[in-house]
């Protein structure tokens, strides 16, 4: 037992260095080969960003386990939603000024989508073809419209790093990522096995809030520089991504069908948070600390029923 946590949690730090690496080498090699900042944001960072996901579902896919693979697919949406949400509230409300309202109509579209491809127990490679159509979509139509949002916020700009020193942090964040997913999900089968947790469960919430850690760290920071826009988007963006990218690569390799067990109540709270979400950039002036607790409760509450 000691050592499948052991393996857990050094393939959890190799994802989280590794996929900080990644994101570095990729926004630098962007910007010295003149990328735009719209493209850099939007396809560059938001794809490297989903890279400890994709890497650890493929990965569990590959293993015969997925139970865990898409059991971090849903797992990280809802702890995007609740736990990182809510989590960036409590530490900086978070206000709202229309920013998000069309992104978090596709998150939930895409939401239905899954439920719906879990519920007919569809599993093959011209689903999860069909699932990284739509993401190419999706980066297509943003980039077509990329003022559709009020309120969206001018990045700041950051200090470029040479061309080869971006290469190179590429590289060694891509060897981690690959090391880290390997081990990650070595650890959590042997976990599941010995404590007798089921690999959904396992993946619901061990590696789904593990590969989450970088978007939480994201999401806080942006909230204390006054950014709220880059936090909202961070969050929604990922829910996007998690489930076109990671879950379209991940049946188109390893094609399947999502494990039936979530449909139990794992997919509907993922939808019901969805809703919120959507609500929430919706009508509210501001996410506030009090609704931040109610949203970390909430995370808290569905982690202790999954494992009661």
């Amino acid at each position: 037992m000691i050592e499948a946590i052991l393996y857990s949690l050094v393939g959890l730090a190799g994802l989280a260095i590794g996929g900080e690496l990644l994101v570095r080498g990729s926004v630098g090699i962007a910007q010295r080969l003149g990328v735009s900042n719209l493209i850099t944001g939007l396809v560059i960072v938001g794809a490297a960003t989903s890279m400890p996901e994709m890497v650890a579902s493929v990965e569990a896919a590959l293993a015969g386990s997925p139970g865990i693979a898409w059991g971090n697919i849903v797992g990280s949406n809802i702890a995007n939603t609740l736990l990182i949400l809510g989590a960036t509230a409590l530490v900086m409300p978070i206000a709202l000024s229309g920013s998000g309202q069309r992104d978090a109509v596709v998150a939930l579209v895409v939401t239905l989508v899954l439920w719906a491809i879990t519920a007919a127990q569809l599993g093959s490679v011209w689903v999860g073809a069909a699932l990284l159509a739509a993401i190419v979509a999706y980066v297509y139509w943003r980039y077509n419209h990329p003022h559709s949002d009020a309120g969206d916020e001018e990045d700041e700009p950051e200090a470029q790093v040479r061309l080869p020193a971006a290469i190179l942090l590429f590289a060694i964040g891509l060897g981690l990522l690959i090391a880290g997913g390997q081990v990650l999900v070595t650890g959590a089968i042997d976990l599941a096995r010995l404590s007798g947790i089921s690999e959904t469960v396992i993946g619901l919430t061990v590696v789904a809030v593990g590969t989450s850690l970088p978007e939480l760290a994201a999401s806080v920071a942006a909230a204390i520089r006054g950014k709220p826009g880059l936090a909202i988007g961070n969050v929604v963006g990922s829910n996007i991504y998690n489930i076109l990218l990671i879950g379209g690569a991940t049946m188109t390799i390893a094609p399947f069908a999502v494990p039936a067990d979530l449909l139990s109540y794992e997919m509907v709270l993922l939808a019901l948070s969805a809703v919120a979400f959507l609500l929430l950039v919706w009508r509210a002036k501001e996410i506030s600390r009090m609704i931040g607790a109610l949203l970390v409760i909430a995370f808290a509450a569905n982690t202790a029923l999954m494992f009661a």
